[in-house]
């Protein structure tokens, strides 16, 4: 397999902090590019003090939650409060292809760091902005979170049980989906300056790629005025029954099935044995198995308590019957399709300790991604400032001691 991802040659300068903009650079990475995340001991972000933490001995360069989430990006350690360190940050940038940033609007001008500053530096250069809200608009200064934002895209609004409040999305998975997201957006910006020569600033809406998540909603809302709320795990168009989790043998497993056609419900009923309440009348077509939804899946939670999820979902799926074991966090780390795949992966750290990280999530056929573990804070400065700026050792030296590099 070739070794020349197609990213090769491609430096991207990553002010991203937290998890949304690491992920941005780290999916990039995994495509090729160089990705150098830029921040500072001044102002630790706070992912590098999440635990757990290897060998159970906190620090902010031991953080395993963080060396998974930035994997791929390099680091190189500036205090940007520091006149001479913003100097460095732009000889960096004019060296760079692209520069990505997930601070609120306005943030990084006041940082001095505008797109108009950095095409003095380099007129071509392509910079993502990846604000909760995007650039402009009423709503433009809101100040988000990953949990934030499933609150303000409407997502939370579905969340819940039946006749219920909303209960928030307890993850903050909203953060890699838009640093995937934002990562293409970059590639068809690297596409269109190829093509014409010229970059460009991308107004990344973090909420906008979340709304993807409630497009069928928004449309039902539009053509037929209904406005959805929580109904636990039921379809949320009313286009399947059985649809939601149900309990198997064991200490906390389930099942989850979807069935939404005839076909497959004749399937089910099948492999339950044609019991007879699967044949009354309350049961005898969709509506009528939506009309009497919470009868039906108290029916087939009596059903799925007696097996295995695991060999259940397989006799299931052989049917032709939607079913799939509900994967707990060790259910994942043991899977053998994961293994397969390199789905998790076992590395060294620089710092010399062993951990688990994702594997690569874009796979292509002709390049095999290099995968390496987020970065110790400052791990790329001496290759960066003597070796790609130039400094010599004795202005690197004092840069250091004055922090400045820091």
């Amino acid at each position: 397999m070739a070794k020349a991802l197609p990213l090769k040659g491609v430096r991207v300068v990553n002010f991203g902090w937290v998890w949304a903009g690491p992920v941005t650079g780290q999916t990039l990475a995994f495509l090729g590019a160089e990705v150098l995340k830029i921040e500072s001991r001044a102002r630790v972000d706070m992912t590098r003090n999440l635990p757990p933490y290897a060998g159970g001995e906190p620090g902010f360069n031991r953080s395993l939650s963080n060396h998974a989430c930035w994997a791929g990006n390099g680091s190189v350690s500036l205090n940007l409060k520091e006149p001479e360190a913003k100097q460095l940050a732009f000889d960096l940038i004019a060296t760079a292809d692209v520069v990505i940033e997930n601070f609120g609007p306005g943030v990084m001008e006041s940082m001095g760091f505008g797109y108009a500053e950095l095409r003095k530096v380099k007129a071509d250069i392509v910079l993502c902005s990846m604000p909760g809200a995007g650039l402009y608009g009423p709503f433009r200064n809101v100040r988000t979170y990953g949990l934030s934002l499933t609150s303000t895209t409407g997502l939370d609004s579905l969340v819940g049980y039946k006749n219920g409040g909303p209960i928030p999305v307890e993850n903050a998975y909203s953060d890699p989906f838009v640093g995937i997201f934002s990562a293409f957006a970059i590639l068809t910006a690297l596409n269109h300056r190829r093509n014409s020569g010229a970059g460009q600033h991308i107004d990344f809406s973090q909420q906008e790629a979340i709304m993807q998540m409630i497009g069928p909603d928004y449309m039902d809302y539009v053509l037929n005025g209904r406005c959805a709320g929580p109904k636990g795990n039921e379809h949320p168009l009313a286009a399947a029954a059985p649809h939601g989790v149900f309990p198997c043998a064991g200490d906390d497993r389930w099942i989850s099935l979807a069935v939404p056609s005839e076909e497959e419900w004749l399937a089910l009923k099948a492999a339950m044995n044609e019991p007879a309440w699967a044949n009354e009348e309350a049961f005898a077509t969709l509506r009528d198995r939506l009309d009497n939804i919470d009868e039906l899946h108290a029916q087939v939670a009596q059903w799925t308590a007696g097996f295995d999820d695991y060999q259940l979902a397989e006799k299931l799926q052989a049917l032709g019957v939607a079913a799939a074991p509900v994967l707990n966090v060790a259910d994942l780390f043991n899977s053998p399709h994961y293994k397969a795949r390199g789905t998790y992966i076992e590395v060294t750290h620089p710092l010399g300790f062993n951990e688990t990280i994702y594997g690569a999530y874009v796979k292509t056929s002709r390049t095999e991604a290099d995968i390496k573990p987020g970065p110790w804070l400052g791990q790329d400065n001496d290759r960066v400032f003597k070796g790609i700026l130039g400094l010599d050792d004795e202005r690197y030296q004092s840069l250091v001691d004055n922090k400045v590099i820091y």
